[in-house]
């Protein structure tokens, strides 16, 4: 094909996917090159162990794309609260979206059902084109445009190339934008539990000496547990047996939820902060885990991310007549947008890992000091529940 395309986006995971909806939606020629297959949606009412905190901002800029009303309702799972201790009993901070005067502080949403929803959505856009499994092997950039080159050799001329290709970005390296990464040295160990309590919308969070332990509602009387503790820790847990985990984890949320009963094995993932030198070079923009990996003990890297493509999106929809996408002052305006929003969420997160990582009686006083007085200031909170779910 001798069609240049607007935009090539390496990556088809929720951003990638998200971009190629919102830009193809919006007339452009856009091409999605995607290295795997993408996984099936679970079936027989099977729950992914994979979970979501969607930010009612990103849920509804995901309406707008066609995505969020292919979701079953009955799989989606309001939080309409939250409730974090810290590592004494006198450390507790309780947030609510009622008092904030929203309806929700975020959506829980399953993985495979918004990949599935991503599919359908992509199917009805005309001038999108989806190589997957495809991966990219090649990137050439001149003054007015970039050539991506495919595994299988295929070539695909381009104004402008967005990495979406997750922390490990090829496109990342192959732009040489550097990027500092700290391992954290922390496991996310992932697993889904029916509770015999209802959870009420409410999710949990323990700042605990061994980590941070977060139980976030599922529809109905289940939870999903996100546990990021150290390596060793994370060993142990994984190699316990489901009904193992579930008794360990009912002792280590203080039976908040009842008896927990296991739904998914468990499973892991590595923690670490990464932070790039610049999201864009000529004619190459980043975004999502491409752009920044953070700890996910506040919930934010998904919504991190997306907050990145509807910035993007609308910088470029924004683009006089004779600006091609890959112009060079567009992409600054959207580096420079996002910067601050990046940086925010980066420190936060990385400070409170390693505040609460300090094992010190003097530190451990303050900073459970911290969260108590924070709970009696309805101001800042809803301050911080203001950020949270934009």
């Amino acid at each position: 094909m001798s069609t240049i395309h607007d935009a090539v986006i390496i990556g088809g995971g929720l951003v990638g996917s998200s971009l190629a909806l919102a830009l193809g939606g919006n007339g452009l020629e856009v091409a999605l090159i995607e290295p795997r297959m993408l996984p099936p949606v679970a079936e027989g009412g099977r729950w992914d162990t994979r979970i979501y905190a969607i930010s009612p901002g990103n849920a509804a800029f995901l309406e707008t794309l066609g995505v969020w009303s292919r979701l079953d309702p009955r799989r989606v799972q309001r939080v309409e609260s939250m409730a974090i201790f810290g590592d004494a009993n006198s450390g507790r901070l309780d947030l609510s979206a009622y008092d904030a005067g929203l309806r929700e502080l975020a959506f829980i949403v399953e993985d495979g059902a918004l990949q599935q929803a991503m599919r359908e959505a992509m199917s009805t856009v005309e001038g999108l084109r989806i190589f997957c499994p495809m991966q990219a092997s090649g990137l050439a950039v001149s003054a007015g445009s970039a050539r991506v080159t495919l595994a299988d050799e295929t070539g695909i001329e381009t104004r402008l190339v967005i990495g979406a290709d997750g922390g490990d970005s090829w496109v990342r390296q192959a732009a040489g934008i550097t990027a500092r990464t700290s391992d954290y040295q922390q496991i996310g160990v992932v697993a889904n539990f029916e509770t015999s309590l209802p959870h009420h919308g409410t999710a949990f969070q323990w700042f605990r000496a061994d980590g941070v332990l977060a139980l976030l509602p599922l529809p109905g009387k289940r939870t999903s547990m996100v546990w990021s503790t150290a390596v060793e820790n994370a060993g142990n847990l994984l190699a316990l047996d489901m009904n193992a985990l579930a008794d360990t984890v009912t002792s280590a949320s203080q039976h908040a939820l009842g008896e927990l009963r296991p739904l998914t094995p468990a499973a892991g993932f590595p923690l670490r902060l990464t932070q790039v030198g610049r999201l864009v070079a000529p004619r190459i923009a980043l975004a999502g885990d491409a752009a920044h990996s953070v700890h996910p003990l506040a919930g934010q890297g998904v919504n991190l991310g997306m907050r990145d493509i509807r910035e993007l999106a609308a910088v470029l929809a924004s683009r006089l007549p004779r600006q091609d996408c890959g112009d060079w002052p567009l992409l600054r305006r959207y580096e420079r947008a996002r910067r601050e929003d990046i940086a925010s969420i980066e420190f936060s997160t990385d400070a409170l890992q390693k505040l609460f990582a300090v094992r010190s009686v003097w530190v451990s006083g303050a900073r459970n000091f911290g969260l108590a007085a924070v709970n009696r200031l309805p101001q800042l909170k809803n301050l911080l529940i203001r950020h949270a779910v934009s």
